[in-house]
């Protein structure tokens, strides 16, 4: 006999969130971070440059480089989708916005897919909630739908994804592609070949993403997970094993494939650690964890608490065990690579998923608990953005104003009027969320989650225009691009040493410098040396005699990363 349900839901808790409110947050989500900026230091500038140095020709399609050197990254699709966009969208569009085209899309994408996968999890039998003795329970469809919302709530208030996913890096290509594949797993149940269709798909992308070790470990977890359950679902399977699934087969075999091409491709990624988990950094990875997975992962953790007694049941823990072997596998891998963080942007899908299953348990307690928590913490964020913003216009408070002075000397703050009226209108926003909260509504199942989400979105949208010029500054690299290109007269090329590769991006995307392969210095004219500290101290030895100094650029915030401009003699 399957466990009783937990969830006791009755059809006035599964009203519907309103679908111009759901459509306008996740736009004015993926709108603010991508539109309106430079491309960041290291690998947001970094990534843009390469698809640049494809669309002009300058790179060859299945092997990118920049300057001679190859990308930090074994992807190639998120390369190429830039690289075709440019393309396609050059000289109409902007080139900063037409990279960032597909990368904004690939959110969107794994939006949809969020909601989607969290409405068939919720669609299945064991998921739903407790029937009423006279009736009242939700409906299904109404039911799966509200946690649906609860599931993409939960992935916008997610504070890891909110930097990550609004990159150009083959990070978001990734996230993309990871929620199709969990997508399909959820789909297949209820239609069959759309699911394997789309979990093909997601694995292939990943692959092609350069992060085939994930795309296969899910793909067979899933495969191995439809396995197990149909053997529990059918009672002579002890005796009898289940015919084949040709759907499964035909997945497993592409996870094959996707091995093959990816040792043909060198598309495998290059461990940072060993497996020994003597050799993680633990009390760091744990506060990324907190942080980067904030409120999804105490939510999920509720979910698994409250459906406890459905989770070893193969028969009925369908909607618990998929999201829950995607997070594991996911955070598994986190530990095995460098990027921690980019690796666990993948979970956070199947983790949001999990999420929503919270909200037909959570009491009313804790319901609160999570509603006055966040109401504090986005609150204060919030006037800590207006404060600093206020201070650097101003001067008033003195202690903001001094720390950005300090840290930022040269920065000239400035007002942009679209951007104060927009930032104005969401605080005003969130002040009227905070209000609505607390009256209406109160018995719906995803209104836990709508604080979160509003949070999350007011605290971006702020950084994205109130903030925008400041961070602009700090982290991009245009400025010091273009003073070296006024330098250097077209046509003349340079030759680079010691140059980080978000500085030699900066330079081809923005400054369109002609660069040379490093340390091969006969032909060139002109040469381009890193410098650290306030003495200018480089680990390359110029000859005085063959080189001239001719100027010193250093970034405006970061004065580490300075360039020694040389002419030849």
């Amino acid at each position: 006999m399957s466990p009783t349900s937990p969830a006791l839901v009755s059809q006035d808790g599964v009203r519907r969130l309103a679908r111009s409110v759901l459509l306008l947050v996740c736009t004015v989500y993926v709108l603010a971070g991508f539109i309106g900026r430079d491309a960041w230091r290291n690998d947001d500038v970094v990534a843009v440059a390469h698809m640049g140095e494809i669309a002009a020709g300058h790179s060859s399609w299945l092997r990118p480089t920049m300057a001679g050197q190859g990308t930090e990254h074994p992807g190639l699709l998120p390369y190429w989708l830039g690289a075709a966009s440019l393309r396609l969208l050059s000289p109409w569009v902007h080139p900063d916005v037409a990279v960032r085209l597909p990368f904004m899309a690939m959110l969107i994408l794994a939006f949809a897919c969020t909601w989607y996968g969290t409405y068939y999890l919720a669609r299945a039998p064991a998921a739903q909630p407790v029937r009423f003795a006279f009736g009242g329970e939700a409906k299904p469809k109404d039911y799966a739908r509200a946690l649906a919302d609860g599931g993409l709530l939960a992935l916008i208030a997610c504070l890891g994804l909110a930097k990550l996913g609004h990159e150009s890096t083959p990070a978001v290509a990734q996230l993309a592609c990871a929620s199709l594949l969990f997508l399909g797993y959820c789909l297949r149940p209820w239609r069959p070949w759309p699911g394997g269709f789309a979990a093909l798909v997601g694995v292939l992308g990943l692959t092609l993403c350069g992060a085939p070790e994930l795309g296969i470990f899910l793909c067979a977890g899933g495969a191995l997970l439809e396995w197990l359950q149909r053997r529990a679902h059918d009672p002579d399977a002890a005796e009898t094993p289940p015919p084949p699934d040709p759907g499964l087969a035909l997945l497993l075999t592409a996870a094959a494939v996707c091995g093959f091409m990816a040792t043909a491709w060198g598309l495998w990624q290059t461990p940072g650690y060993p497996w020994s988990l003597a050799e993680v950094q633990w009390s760091g990875y744990v506060q990324m964890l907190v942080w980067f997975m904030w409120p999804a992962w105490p939510m999920a953790m509720w979910a698994l608490w409250s459906w406890r007694q459905h989770i070893l049941n193969m028969r009925s823990n369908r909607h618990l065990a998929w999201p829950a072997l995607c997070v594991l596998l996911v955070s598994l891998a986190s530990l095995r690579f460098d990027n921690a963080d980019t690796t666990l942007l993948l979970a956070l899908p199947p983790l949001a998923a999990l999420a929503a299953f919270s909200l037909a348990t959570m009491n009313r307690q804790v319901s609160a608990l999570v509603d006055w928590f966040a109401v504090l913490f986005f609150s204060v964020c919030g006037i800590v953005i207006w404060v600093v913003w206020v201070a650097m216009q101003t001067g008033i408070p003195q202690a903001p104003a001094t720390n950005v002075a300090r840290l930022l000397p040269a920065f000239v703050p400035q007002v942009v009027g679209l951007e104060l009226l927009l930032a104005v209108a969401v605080s005003a926003a969130w002040a009227g969320l905070v209000h609505w909260r607390g009256g209406r509504h109160r018995k719906a199942i995803w209104k836990s989650l709508v604080l979160p989400a509003g949070g999350a979105t007011l605290c971006w949208l702020l950084l994205a225009t109130l903030w925008m010029p400041l961070l602009d500054f700090a982290q991009s690299y245009k400025n010091v691009a273009l003073q070296i290109q006024q330098r250097i007269p077209d046509g003349e090329c340079a030759h680079t040493a010691d140059l980080d590769r978000h500085e030699i991006a900066a330079l081809r995307w923005y400054g369109r410098v002609k660069l040379a392969g490093p340390y091969a210095l006969e032909s060139c004219p002109w040469l381009l040396v890193q410098a650290v500290g306030d003495d200018y101290q480089t680990t390359t030895r110029v000859d005085a005699s063959r080189w001239d100094l001719v100027t010193t650029v250093s970034h405006f915030v970061v004065y580490r990363d300075s360039i020694l401009l040389y002419q030849r003699r």
